[in-house]
């Protein structure tokens, strides 16, 4: 029933904030919607040590930052501000062009805390790649919740397992997050066509097949999918109708049309995306 396999890039940020890459792929580009998969650390930061994504720009996407652990403040051109926390949803729909910065809380600063997530990039439907951008926040406790037993999952986005979750999307799809608590199975929705999971931690299967973690496994189409755990995991569940078209990727921009991305690029080196309130470093176009 697994017709790929999905191991990470990896990636040293500095102070020992390591991030692993699962989409997009050499094999595969999407998974539904998803052209971006990322898991973040665990890493444990001293006092002086923070995360500080400088305000950067995005274009055909909608952006999802799910936590374990720890905090992130988000700021935006639309003059959110926003402390994710873990569990909750922050939704950010770039349309046609949104600037946001990530950066560690200020009243964490001074102490030892950790930081685990999971970051995704959502294409948006060539009808919706040029709409209006937007920010949407939903509390974890807004979020349903489907129980199973020794395990529960927590419908981020989308429609699965009869419960829609809150935030709006722009095309079909689901995504969840799995919390095991000790030898458990569940069966992901026949209703999307594209579907996947991500083995955060823990002794997981596919029917009969390990899924190591730290890597996608990607299923076939239409065949029933029982996922076994052995003790306790984590997992997120993804995917969704198969994106119409394919998409260009370039830093932080996504397009169904190469123009769209020319066009982005030269904006942002003109300095012509909107500010995010309070903030004033600007980060150079990569030229490469």
């Amino acid at each position: 029933m697994i017709s790929q396999t999905l191991t990470a890039h990896t990636k040293d940020l500095g102070d020992g904030f390591v991030v692993r890459r699962l989409l997009p792929a050499a094999t595969r580009k999407m998974v539904g919607p998803f052209i971006f998969f990322d898991h973040m650390g665990p890493v444990q930061f001293v006092p002086g040590q923070a995360i500080d994504v400088r305000p950067h720009p995005h274009i055909g996407l909608a952006t999802v930052t799910y936590l374990f652990e720890g905090a992130i403040m988000h700021r935006d051109s639309l003059g959110y501000a926003q402390r994710i926390t873990p569990g909750d949803v922050n939704w950010m729909t770039a349309g046609h062009g949104i600037v946001h910065s990530e950066r560690s809380p200020e009243d964490e600063r001074d102490r030892t805390r950790s930081l685990h997530g999971i970051q995704t990039w959502l294409a948006l439907p060539q009808a919706d790649e040029r709409t209006a951008p937007s920010f949407a926040h939903h509390p974890k406790a807004t979020l349903p919740v489907v129980q199973w037993p020794n395990a529960e999952l927590r419908l981020i986005a989308g429609t699965g397992w009869g419960q829609q979750a809150p935030v709006r999307t722009y095309s079909p799809m689901f995504y969840g997050a799995v919390t095991a608590r000790g030898d458990a199975q569940f069966d992901l929705p026949l209703e999307h066509a594209e579907r996947a999971l991500y083995v955060v931690d823990g002794e997981v299967a596919a029917g009969a097949t390990p899924v190591a973690p730290r890597t996608v496994a990607v299923f076939e189409r239409g065949v029933p999918v029982t996922v076994q755990t052995t003790g306790a995991a984590r997992i997120m569940v993804f995917g969704g109708a198969p994106m119409d078209g394919d998409r260009h990727i370039s830093w932080n921009f996504v397009a169904s049309r190469r123009e769209l991305i020319d066009a982005a690029r030269t904006r942002w080196r003109e300095q012509r995306f909107p500010r995010v309130p309070g903030e004033t470093e600007f980060i150079p176009l990569p030229e490469r």
